[in-house]
């Protein structure tokens, strides 16, 4: 009884270890230990088992890195979301087992989890890409790899070498017990390990810090709001004053020569859910704001509903000739921006779909801002999470890249921190600098590097200057776009074929 519930506790215990691994905490090498517990479970287990394992894993993954979700709405959103993303995770396991007797296998489960990624960040209601792995690794020795291949090729190294520790040491323990090496198979599992550290050294190469297009000086606001949770809604005039008065403030130090004059100025998400295009109070104190620290800022703004669309909107604003430009946040998160299937839910949870009384409309244009002679692109707080919001952005000619966030509604949670961390892994992935500037914090400037020079607390009013190098080269990643994903799903899709054929033609032999 004991030996058929150890597995299964055990693959629980491996999602716990790969949730471990993500910010706040600094332990990213905890993925490594947590693939090679995952390889242990699923080594010679049918595809039914692996079914079972990958989804208590994947489980034991979700659960804690999600808790975040149900903060202010209760513990349904939160078990039911982590309950479907574990099925993806699940999927993986089932592919590893069948994959796992097959020479090199390392590689074939680490592409099986690469594509299982790929799915969940597409399917369902546009995907949910949360908790990548590569989204972990900010601190981590395979960062460099973001700038090589993205996301896809960095989560890929990690569950690589992870997996590759284990055949490592399965290879140590056969040794052991039959006196002997297999030469070939112990070079392999050596291999699995040693290319994925090699390269990550070796793409350190593409992440540098340079000024190619000069410099300039950025100011992030972060204005705070009256009260935590989903009630600082109600309170939306005061959140605008909140920005307009931290601004004044930065300006007076501008003045007293404390602060160097910023060349722009952006301020997060939801920094003004009062519409400054049909109220006139709210473009006054924007344009008043804008006047006094004397430059343009990037607002954040609900514009719209009413009877009419209901746009997520970051507006520039000129000093002098008021609103500019906009940009209409794409990616828009469901169950918080709009409710699919409303009817159905509804019937069912009619007071949730009250939350969301009108859903927001979706833009259609990449975010690029030019303020200042500078090339901001933005994207919008959940956003940062999907490659291609942030890639296109970099590609419409972004020098520097801009997440405008709010993160009000999910208390002191590790939510923050999570997201900081894909803000981190994006600047090293397009090597460009990364601000953050969000409602109640953590705001941060990121370096094309990934290191972050300055960050404010969590429900502190604060203003970050940083004077930040602009950059308009090119990685391979920015390149490549999703070539290396669909490369890997490939690789993934060819392991598992590979696996199925060999099992029908040995179960035919075996009839034979």
């Amino acid at each position: 009884m004991l030996n058929r519930l150890l597995r299964p506790a055990v693959a629980a215990l491996g999602g716990v270890l790969l949730y471990l691994s993500f910010p706040p905490r600094p332990l990213w090498w905890l993925a490594l230990p947590a693939f090679a517990v995952f390889g242990w479970v699923l080594r010679d287990r049918s595809w039914k088992a692996g079914l079972g394992l990958g989804y208590l894993f994947g489980l034991g993954f979700l659960l804690p890195l999600l808790v975040w979700t149900g903060v202010e709405v209760g513990p349904g959103p939160w078990l039911g979301l982590a309950a479907i993303e574990a099925l993806f995770i699940g999927a993986a396991g089932a592919g590893t087992a069948l994959v796992s007797r097959l020479p090199l296998w390392p590689v074939w489960a680490a592409a099986l989890w690469t594509a299982a990624e790929a799915a969940r960040a597409r399917a369902p209601f546009g995907g949910f890409p949360w908790g990548k792995v590569a989204f972990g690794q900010a601190d981590g020795t395979f960062l460099p790899l973001a700038a090589l291949g993205g996301t896809p090729v960095l989560g890929f190294a990690v569950a690589l070498c992870g997996y590759g520790l284990y055949a490592c040491a399965r290879q140590v323990a056969r040794a052991r017990r039959t006196g002997g090496v297999r030469k070939g198979a112990a070079a392999a599992a050596l291999l699995t390990v040693v290319v994925p550290v090699a390269a990550s050294f070796g793409a350190r190469g593409l992440v540098s810090d340079a000024a190619e297009d000069g410099t300039a000086t950025v100011a992030v606001i972060q204005g705070n709001v009256p009260r935590l949770g989903l009630d600082f809604n109600s309170q939306r005039r005061a959140v605008l004053d909140y920005h307009v008065t931290e601004t004044l403030r930065l300006a007076a130090q501008v003045k007293a020569g404390k602060q160097p004059q910023p060349d722009f100025v952006l301020w997060p998400e939801n920094s003004s859910d009062v519409d400054p295009f049909v109220d006139d109070d709210a473009r006054a104190v924007i344009d008043g704001a804008a006047k006094t620290i004397g430059a343009p800022i990037s607002v954040g703004a609900v514009v719209g509903g009413y009877g009419t669309k209901l746009y997520n909107e970051q507006v520039q604003w000129d000093p002098k000739q008021g609103p500019v430009a906009t940009y209409d946040k794409r990616q828009i998160q469901p169950f918080g921006e709009y409710i699919p299937l409303r009817g159905l839910i509804s019937t069912f949870a009619p007071g949730y779909t009250s939350m969301v009384r009108q859903d927001f409309d979706r833009g259609t244009k990449p975010g690029l801002f030019t303020m200042a002679g500078t090339k901001v692109g933005i994207a919008t707080c959940y956003e940062t999470a999907f490659d291609w919001a942030v890639r296109d952005t970099v590609t419409a000619g972004a020098q520097l890249i801009s997440v405008p966030s709010n993160n009000a509604t999910f208390d002191r949670s590790e939510m923050t921190y999570q997201q900081l961390a894909m803000s981190r892994v994006r600047a090293v992935e397009h090597s460009r600098t990364v601000t953050v500037p969000v409602t109640s914090g953590v705001s941060a400037v990121i370096m094309p590097d990934g290191k972050v020079v300055q960050k404010t607390a969590l429900f502190t009013p604060a203003s970050l200057v940083a004077k930040v190098p602009l950059r308009s080269s090119r990685t391979p990643a920015t390149r490549l776009g999703t070539l290396p994903e669909w490369a890997l799903v490939a690789v993934g899709a060819a392991g598992l074929a590979w696996a199925i054929t060999r099992n029908v033609r040995r179960s035919r032999a075996g009839r034979g």
